[in-house]
């Protein structure tokens, strides 16, 4: 189904039958960080019945247990760092935005630490958009499985935030665990200025992956998640290349 839409005054246009998933699904041998346990699908046992048609049941009925954090593409809002442990399904009142797909290289600190800094996003040309979408280099299919936990993945700086928030990016996805430095004393200084005072309703999607394919540029973002009552939830956000309407 094509559709048309305007941003900054600017007609696009899009195929909503041309989908792209960027999320990581979140599996039993997935990706994984900061030490979480592994994401199980267990049938469940009363008696004699096990809720596996494997095993003889009439049907599969499974307990899932996940750490939104920890196991895959997951979206979060304020409730991360905050005592009122806000919902992100109440806290995204919209699921649908412009959205600029950048593809960095970072850069090595004196101390060996990877980062995502200022002069890295001023590079870029922004279409000030309201959701950014940050691919890393390089880009390696082991995103897809990999264990972070201990490894201390790439971040972003605390300039490279503010970068971020001053330019009203309000919905910011990357392939990256976090945008804090995995052990910070507890600082979170980018997770703290990303929900600054009047920016509640933002969210950040952590542990995308971009194919390759996928190239740099506007998309519109449909940004996907489970109804869980957390601050957290697993994800599913779908990008679909925007093209400017012929006239």
């Amino acid at each position: 189904m094509e559709v048309q839409l305007k941003f900054s005054g600017i007609d696009y246009e899009t195929n909503l039958s041309k989908g792209i998933s960027i999320a990581i699904p979140v599996t039993t041998n997935g990706v994984r960080c900061f030490h979480a346990p592994k994401a199980e699908y267990l049938p469940v046992v009363m008696g004699d019945f096990i809720g596996s048609v494997k095993q003889g049941a009439p049907i599969n009925f499974f307990n899932v247990k996940v750490n939104p954090h920890g196991n895959g593409t997951h979206t979060e809002c304020i409730g991360h760092i905050s005592a009122l442990q806000q919902s992100v399904l109440t806290q995204l009142k919209e699921h649908h935005f412009a959205m600029q797909l950048i593809t960095l290289t970072p850069v090595q600190l004196p101390n060996g630490d990877q980062v995502i800094t200022e002069e890295l996003l001023k590079t870029i040309s922004f279409k000030n958009t309201p959701a950014l979408a940050i691919r890393t280099l390089p880009n390696l299919k082991t995103k897809l499985v990999k264990d972070y936990s201990g490894t201390n993945p790439c971040y972003l700086t605390k300039e490279a935030m503010k970068w971020i928030v001053d330019r009203g990016i309000h919905h910011f996805l990357l392939d990256l665990p976090s945008v804090d430095r995995e052990e910070d004393e507890g600082m979170l200084n980018s997770h703290k200025l990303f929900w600054s005072e009047g920016r509640e309703n933002a969210t950040i999607t952590e542990l995308i992956f971009v194919p390759d394919h996928v190239n740099d540029g506007l998309y519109l973002l449909n940004l996907q998640i489970s109804n869980l009552e957390l601050d957290a939830s697993p994800s599913n956000p779908t990008i679909y290349p925007l093209t400017e309407a012929n006239e």
